[in-house]
């Protein structure tokens, strides 16, 4: 089994910042890409930010210039720095991982529990 675990959420004052983690753990043979998403109450899951294995990184317009994703293949973990955060921002966000098991079978993608993140004055 896999499992993902976040950190670093909570309430914060616009203008703020926050630092996102999230580990993985279990049966991992490596890891493809490792990103982050975020669903906000009555809107769809989005993806925020985006890292293959190689460091190759997508955005979603609105966090462009404020978010830092970045992560350490050795360790198994991302991070989300968020910067310059907006009321907009506010959401429960997901780490997301796509796991192989060995090179013979396409990645498995997985998720953490979700950590909530508030930008609020």
């Amino acid at each position: 089994q896999v499992q993902l675990v976040e950190s670093g959420g909570g309430l914060v004052q616009p203008g703020g910042s926050l630092r996102l983690s999230c580990a993985a753990s279990g049966s991992i043979f490596s890891i493809d890409a490792m990103g982050w998403y975020r669903q906000a109450p009555a809107k769809e899951r989005e993806l925020v930010a985006r890292m293959s294995s190689g460091g190759d990184t997508n955005y979603v317009d609105s966090v462009k210039g404020r978010f830092i994703i970045s992560r350490d293949n050795a360790k198994n973990t991302v991070h989300l720095q968020m910067n310059s955060l907006k009321p907009e921002d506010t959401a429960v966000y997901y780490c997301n991982a796509d796991i192989r098991y060995n090179d013979y079978v396409p990645p498995y993608s997985y998720w953490g529990q979700g950590t909530q993140v508030t930008v609020s004055s």
